[in-house]
């Protein structure tokens, strides 16, 4: 896939058959890039967190799904009195890197350990 933006994102929500609402305004393009590589590279995530229709837990998950063409299950989950609802037109997509080296290669090692492959395989399709 070319260079994941706002603007093909976006195409896939509106082509999405199930789109879910977000509760973020603001999502990280390195992290949806990451866990997109992944997925399409066949490995497994847990399940998104949602109440009714409204995203709680899961957005880049949630988007990386829907650029790799791969349904998530959803776990119920329950909203407090601060969630909030964006449009996904109103959503922030920023370049800026929100991990640090250490979460990525804690969360990569997660992934290796959750999908009973190598660490070296999950670098290998990061890249």
């Amino acid at each position: 896939m070319e260079n994941i933006n706002k603007e093909i994102i976006l195409k896939a929500i509106k082509e999405s058959e199930t789109v879910l609402i977000t509760t973020h305004n603001k999502l990280c393009l390195p992290i949806i890039n990451r866990i997109y590589k992944k997925m399409i590279n066949g490995l497994k995530f847990d399940d998104i967190k949602v109440c009714d229709t409204l995203i709680i837990d899961g957005h880049h998950r949630y988007v990386s799904s829907l650029l790799a063409n791969i349904k998530l299950d959803e776990a119920k989950s329950s909203k407090t009195s601060a969630t909030i609802e964006y449009d996904w037109m109103e959503v922030e997509f920023v370049e800026e890197e929100w991990d640090t080296e250490e979460k990525i290669k804690r969360l990569n090692e997660l992934d290796a350990e959750f999908n009973n492959i190598s660490i070296e395989k999950i670098i290998e399709m990061t890249k």
